[in-house]
């Protein structure tokens, strides 16, 4: 699975991550800049007194491959 990782710097100083599961895989740089560049301008997220986006840092894509330890479901299928 691939996701679209926003890091942003929030007004206390800390990163914060925003992870996106369903992102277009095909933007470019600027596009992103500039829509994280909007998420900051609306000033929506805040958590324990910090606004959360306030200065678009980082972006980049994450690939995920899942390691499947067992399953249950199938071990069940292939018992019967």
């Amino acid at each position: 699975m691939k996701t679209l990782n926003l890091t942003f710097k929030g007004s206390l100083g800390k990163k914060h991550v925003l992870k996106l599961s369903y992102a277009n895989d095909q933007l470019d740089a600027e596009t992103v800049r500039q829509a994280m560049i909007n998420l900051t301008n609306t000033h929506l997220f805040f958590k324990d007194g910090e606004e959360l986006y306030v200065t678009p840092i980082a972006a980049k894509y994450v690939d995920t491959i899942p390691t499947v330890l067992f399953n249950s479901e199938k071990q069940a299928s292939v018992a019967e």
